[in-house]
């Protein structure tokens, strides 16, 4: 991980994890063309930074439209007190890529990261190819650049093949049109929009429910009787306790909204915690 105690202007940095080229990094140039983009080791170093104040934003991808989500993220949720203020939806171009000289019938191995893996499943086992799993796309790319291996190819960006020199042996090798991978933005502060009519927003949080019968039945009622669209609902084990679960969710609501106020007063009946996330417009993409 690079040395972050930058001396540019924070409150014009975004943190990423991944190298050069990953498709974080790609959508941090498009949702800040105007920003330093810095990328990290690790999804915790990247939230870590805006929790130094070394970083404005961290952009985290998590979930994609093939693969489903990406797990690691979930993890880090609970360790941090950012919000988000932003979502951001990223098509993915996976580019088959090798060292220059290498053709594709010399091929038997491919790595990248396992997200893109499994997004390429069908194209890798067309080629009779194994998986070789990789901690990064960006980084797998980097990784052949500076050590060339006998049938070796990697899954990555247009981007990453550009940065490290590398020969594209096939485009769109994902398996999908279509391919997605939908951001969220963290920041230190909240940064909920003002709430007007008309406007679509999103509000994501996280509850676990009391340990009773019929729990998260009776917690989500207010959803549905106040009439509000739930999105996305993940749930995760809580320091390994198999009868402890924390929720993950995503409504089509803005947390000022007197619907959302008498939804969230049901919840909190039938939960032990419910921590806010971020109230955000909605991205245009859901709109395609």
């Amino acid at each position: 991980m690079p040395e972050q105690h930058l001396t540019l202007d924070a409150t014009k940095i975004v943190a990423y994890q991944g190298e050069p080229g990953a498709y974080s990094h790609l959508a941090c140039k498009h949702t800040f063309p105007d920003w330093a983009s810095v990328h990290c080791a690790t999804f915790a170093d990247a939230l870590k930074m805006v929790e130094r104040g070394d970083a404005y934003y961290a952009m985290i991808p998590v979930e994609n439209s093939t693969a489903g989500r990406v797990e690691e993220i979930y993890r880090e949720l609970k360790r941090t007190q950012l919000y988000v203020v932003k979502e951001h939806f990223e098509p993915v171009n996976h580019c088959l890529m090798a060292c220059h000289g290498v053709t594709l019938e010399q091929i038997n191995r491919i790595g990248s990261h396992p997200q893109a893996l499994a997004q390429c499943d069908a194209n890798i086992k067309a080629l009779n190819a194994k998986n070789q799993a990789m901690y990064d796309t960006a980084g797998a790319a980097k990784h052949i650049a500076e050590n060339e291996e006998l049938g070796l190819a990697v899954i990555s960006s247009e981007l990453a093949a550009e940065l490290y020199g590398l020969n594209i042996l096939k485009t769109h090798f994902n398996d999908t049109v279509g391919n997605t991978t939908r951001f969220l933005v963290f920041s230190r502060q909240q940064k909920m929009p003002v709430f007007e009519e008309g406007q679509t927003y999103i509000t994501s949080f996280m509850f676990r429910v009391r340990n009773i019968p019929a729990a998260l039945y009776k917690a989500m009622g207010g959803f549905a009787t106040q009439g509000i669209n739930m999105l996305k609902l993940e749930s995760y084990m809580v320091n390994g306790n198999f009868t402890a679960t924390q929720f993950y969710i995503d409504v089509e609501a803005h947390f000022q909204s007197s619907a959302m106020q008498a939804a969230l007063e049901e919840l909190g009946f039938f939960s032990e915690e419910v921590r806010i996330l971020g109230t955000y417009l909605a991205d245009d993409y859901r709109l395609k």
